[in-house]
This record gives structure tokens, C-alpha cells and sequence, in this order.
């Protein structure tokens, strides 16, 4: 087989049988399999199905019922499961033109390249589909952004954001790669250094459905790109600035309300250990997650740690402030910094630590301190 077409759909039902009419009316005389590896909650699979007994090529369909990697796990199982080393993502809802695929297999049938991008941002390529200014803006500042952070290997890419590529699956090591939210092809590029070529495409407006671009998923891109860049200890200090802030700014704002500082401070430990812990769970560690034994038992051990934590820190606070005469809010500061790596080495050898044994576990955690992508 000549190319498998991976298509990871999250309820995307209403775009199933344009897209495939469109794949086969450009793709006849080749050898070819479309590979859907489905998220849905709603009937989009049983769409799939139907859409799969009328093609004329073959479609299979991956549903997955419990998954939590978002889209870029489901390419990845996409690769593990294809048919052919060259491999084609696109989107399911037809803001990626099947028409332009054959000029992505022509480009790679020159031999000379791993990796085939359809760029929005080339000559001649446009950015017309996304949705209004504010998402093209953004979009534009998310790749200058990516770019600068890797200027050696995306030297060749005007692009590094987008969904739509062809890729030899051989030229990748799929067990190095961990994607989280969207971004599967800026995960490819910066783990190794790959022959890329662009080809330029329209990006067309949705054909049906509500775009699944969120809030939620820019910080999970800001999170995969700090850890691509530095590695997982970056990423937990970024979790862990934005709850320092969040701690100080409920403290103040509560001593403003009158609260006594100690007390002020108490209480805003406790709703940023909470919130800090959800950050870390779906953001930082979620890859580790699914071999360290249940959400609650890791909630346990981590509000366990940070309020025994807490205990000693916000004492030491107590003797700053009413040692040395600095602002309370200050003092909090110190401590917090003070806290982040020991905060940071018990999470990674306890609290995220495979069940499997400690020797695993702790083997595991050392390479978390280290993990990070070649510069």
C-alpha cells in the first residue's frame, strides 16, 4: 500500500462523506487506505461505518472509547497502525482540501525529503478558514513563537502548527514522541531533526461542526512547547509561577477583606494545592498518569505532601515577617520559591511514579528531571 490517510475525528459525523468523496475523486489509480481514529461521543463511528461499505478503497475505523491524549495520541496511534510507512494527517472537517494531497505525494516522490508540510503560511498558500481576526492573530504569534524556539530544526518550515502533513513513518521514533492537545507536528519536528518540504495550501473554512479550539488547549500547546524546549521541570515551574501568583493574589486580596495575614495565607495554600494539582495531572505528568494508579490516590498523596509542606512554610514565613520586618506578601514569596523543588522531586518519584516497582519508579523519575528535546 502506497499511503495511509489518518484522519482523528472527535464528533465530526456531518463531514464523513464529503471528505471521503472528495479523498477517493482525487486519489483515483492509487494504492491508498484511509485510517479514521475516532474520539467521538456521538455517532460519528456508526457515520464512518456506513460511509466505509459505499468507497471504493479501503476505510477502517479506530474507535477510542477511554482516551485522554486528545488529538495527537490518536495520530500516533494512527501511525502504530498503518498500513504503509508514509503517512498522511489531515483533519476531518475539511479545512485540510483533499485536493491538495497529490501535490503532497508528489513532492515526496522526489525522494529527497521525511517529512511534506501543506503550509498556510507559504507563497501561495492562505490562512482564510480560521474563524475570525483574533484566532489568526494568535495563530500567527503561536508559530513566530514556535520558530524562534527552534530556529535549527524548523528552519525549513513556515508552518510548524499545522495539521495537515505527509510523513515517512520510518523516519520517526513513535515511542519518543508525546504529544499533548493538537500539535502533533511540531512534536515530530523538534524531537529530531527531519528533510522537510512544503507544499502551499488554502485553509478553507469548516464544512460542518463547531471548531474544537479552546482556552484549554492553548495552555495545553504552552505547556508542550516549554517542555519540548526545557523539558518537564520547566513545565512544572510554569504550573507552578501561575500558582505562586494565584497564592498571592488570594492572599492579598483576602488581607484586604481584613483577613489576618496567617490565616489569609492558609487559605489560599489550600485552594492553590487543588488547583495546582489539576494543572499538574492533566498538563505536566498526563502522560505518566495511566501507570501510576488512580487519580484519587495521587490527589491524596499530593494535597497530602503540600499541606505537610505548607505546615513548615508558612511558619518560616511567620519568623520573616516577624524576625526581619518584611511584608507578609513578600516573605510568601521567598517560601514559595524556596518550596519548588522539593515540591517538584516528590512529585516525579511518588506521586506520578509507575506502580510496576520503585526501582521503576525511581529510574523513571530521573529521566522526568531530564527529559527535554535536542536544541
Amino acid at each position: 500500500m502506497d499511503l495511509t490517510i489518518i484522519v482523528p475525528t472527535y464528533n465530526e459525523g456531518p463531514n464523513v462523506v464529503e471528505l471521503l468523496g472528495r479523498i477517493g475523486e482525487v486519489m483515483t489509480g492509487r494504492d491508498f487506505e484511509v485510517l479514521f481514529v475516532d474520539d467521538s461521543t456521538d455517532d460519528t463511528p456508526a457515520v464512518v461505518q456506513a460511509a466505509a461499505a459505499t468507497t471504493s478503497f479501503p476505510v477502517r475505523l479506530l474507535h477510542r472509547d477511554t482516551a485522554t491524549d486528545g488529538l495527537g495520541g490518536a495520530v500516533l496511534e494512527g501511525f502504530a497502525a498503518a498500513r504503509s510507512p508514509w503517512c498522511l494527517v489531515m483533519d476531518g472537517d475539511l479545512q485540510h482540501p483533499p485536493e491538495t494531497i497529490p501535490s503532497l505525494l508528489d513532492r515526496a516522490a522526489v525522494g529527497d525529503v521525511d517529512v511534506v508540510v501543506a503550509s498556510r503560511y507559504a507563497a501561495g498558500g492562505t490562512s482564510k478558514g480560521l474563524a475570525d481576526a483574533t484566532r489568526t492573530t494568535v495563530s500567527r504569534a503561536s508559530n513566530l513563537l514556535t520558530k524562534a524556539m527552534f530556529p535549527r530544526k524548523l528552519a525549513g518550515c513556515s508552518d510548524p502548527m499545522t495539521g495537515f502533513f505527509l510523513l515517512n513513518r520510518d523516519a520517526i521514533d513513535i515511542r519518543a514522541l508525546h504529544p499533548r492537545g493538537f500539535k502533533i507536528l511540531l512534536e515530530v519536528l523538534a524531537r529530531r531533526q527531519l528533510r522537510i518540504a512544503e507544499v502551499p495550501f488554502n485553509f478553507a473554512p469548516r464544512h460542518a461542526g463547531a471548531s474544537k479550539a479552546s482556552f484549554t488547549q492553548g495552555i495545553r500547546f504552552l505547556t508542550q512547547l516549554t517542555m519540548l524546549r526545557f523539558g518537564r521541570m520547566s513545565a512544572f515551574a510554569l504550573v507552578g509561577g501561575f500558582g505562586a501568583v494565584a497564592n498571592l493574589v488570594i492572599m492579598w486580596g483576602l488581607m484586604r477583606l481584613g483577613v489576618e495575614y496567617v490565616v489569609a495565607a492558609v487559605i489560599a495554600s489550600e485552594v492553590t494545592i487543588i488547583g495546582n494539582f489539576l494543572l499538574l495531572e492533566y498538563l505536566v505528568f498526563a502522560d505518566m498518569r495511566s501507570e501510576s494508579g488512580l487519580m484519587r490516590h495521587r490527589f491524596l498523596k499530593s494535597f497530602t505532601f503540600n499541606n505537610a509542606e505548607a505546615l513548615i512554610r508558612i511558619p518560616v514565613m511567620w519568623l520573616l515577617v516577624e524576625g526581619t520586618h518584611l511584608s507578609a506578601v513578600f516573605a510568601a514569596a521567598l517560601t514559595l520559591v524556596a518550596a519548588f523543588i522539593v515540591r517538584f522531586v516528590f512529585h516525579a518519584l511518588v506521586v506520578y511514579a509507575p506502580r510496576r516497582s520503585r526501582a521503576a519508579a525511581a529510574t523513571r523519575a530521573r529521566q522526568v528531571v531530564g527529559q527535554h528535546a535536542d536544541p
